[in-house]
């Protein structure tokens, strides 16, 4: 019973591409910046062969790595959490996804508007957590909705619970969705629900996002159609827009998210477990926290030793990332970076270093690889 585990480390980056200065992302280097925090500590990954990665130049190399390891470039032209996803699940964007730095146009507020009956609050790029609090004692009074956007491709909806049930608000983000298409499509509709009162207004776990469909066949539909469980663990199912999944589990966090991946590892299943953990992007590359970075890193390593221990003999174990975030930067953006791939159990031989890949895709060939699927997707199978 082969079972593949795949977990994105959401934005740890490890060094810039060589394109960087054409995103504005000159020097950007996640996990150094994270590496410097007095909180930083990996053992694990390391002997898996993390800092064995081309261009990681942080601390001291594996003499035996005990997993194999890769350093990722990115093809798709982006940096954002739906177009790396989607490259790794095989499918390259030749162009980026739209962005909205100085709010979207007022066409499309009045078509959402009138979709809706309610006005609209901000229009223009945001903190989630600073938005509620500039905001929301007004969308209280007047029932307007707040919408703001990112240097992500989003167009996210906060409302208060009690002002807006979340499920209307998920209605409304349907709403959105049907109007933002074509040259305005952007990756994901993200409904934002929060609740509390003027200066302690907190969002709710019920977060959901509406993307849009990934433009080709992808490693998950392949699986699917092959009668192979695809599961996913987080924000995965979102990003895909479902294509693909046949089970889904929300998450409100890394904790969260690895206690789901270690009770799958605890069940029969043939497949794919496919896990987002979203911390280190939303709550501290965003934020330009640097030790809460490293503390979450450190967390996840420890965490490493107790998903190893679970894993059955043929199970496969791969890390990688989908773009940078580098929290010791000015901007508070995704970074253009490389990321990192490990592997380890099954097939995977130890200790070998597979160089630089052409492509996040190779991620989605190697997978299918291992299932006998011949690939229908971009990318080489790293195997």
């Amino acid at each position: 019973m082969k079972r593949v585990f795949l977990i994105v480390l959401d934005s740890v980056g490890i060094g810039e591409m060589p394109d960087a200065a054409e995103y504005g992302d000159a020097g950007s280097n996640t996990l150094r910046s994270a590496s410097e925090s007095p909180y930083f500590s990996m053992p694990n990954m390391r002997k898996l062969g993390f800092f064995n990665i081309e261009g990681v130049s942080i601390g001291e190399r594996e003499a035996v790595p005990t997993g194999s390891f890769a350093r990722m470039k990115e093809l798709s032209k982006g940096k954002d959490t739906t177009i790396g996803h989607w490259e790794i699940a095989g499918v390259v964007s030749d162009a980026p996804l739209p962005v909205y730095p100085h709010g979207f146009p007022k066409d499309i507020i009045k078509e959402f508007e009138k979709a809706t009956g309610r006005g609209v609050l901000c229009n223009r790029p945001y903190s989630g957590t600073e938005v509620i609090k500039d905001y929301g004692e007004r969308h209280l009074k007047t029932g307007d909705l707040i919408v703001y956007t990112s240097a992500d491709s989003v167009f996210q909806i906060a409302a208060h619970d009690k002002i807006v049930p979340t499920d209307k608000l998920y209605e409304y983000c349907r709403a959105a969705r049907k109007i933002l298409k074509g040259e305005h499509g952007v990756g994901r509709v993200i409904a934002r629900p929060f609740t509390g009162t003027a200066g302690r207004f907190k969002r709710t776990a019920d977060r959901h996002d509406f993307s849009l469909e990934p433009p080709g066949i992808t490693m998950l539909d392949q699986l699917k159609e092959g009668g192979f469980d695809v599961i996913s663990v987080g924000k995965i199912a979102d990003i895909f827009a479902g294509r693909g999944i046949t089970q889904a589990v929300r998450t409100a966090g890394n904790e969260e998210g690895l206690e789901q991946t270690m009770r799958f590892l605890e069940q029969d299943f043939e497949g794919l477990c496919f896990t987002n953990l979203v911390d280190y992007d939303m709550l501290y590359g965003h934020r330009n926290d640097v030790d809460g970075y490293a503390k979450a890193l450190t967390y996840f390593d420890a965490q490493l030793s107790k998903l190893l221990a679970r894993m059955r003999a043929d199970d496969v174990l791969m890390i990688t990332a989908d773009h940078g975030c580098d929290p010791a930067a000015e901007s508070t953006d995704h970074s253009r970076e490389y990321t990192p791939l490990l592997m380890t159990g099954g097939c995977v031989p130890s200790g070998v270093d597979f160089g630089t890949r052409e492509g996040f895709c190779d991620i989605a060939a190697t997978i299918l690889g291992m299932f006998g699927i011949p690939a229908k997707c971009r990318g080489r199978s790293i195997l």
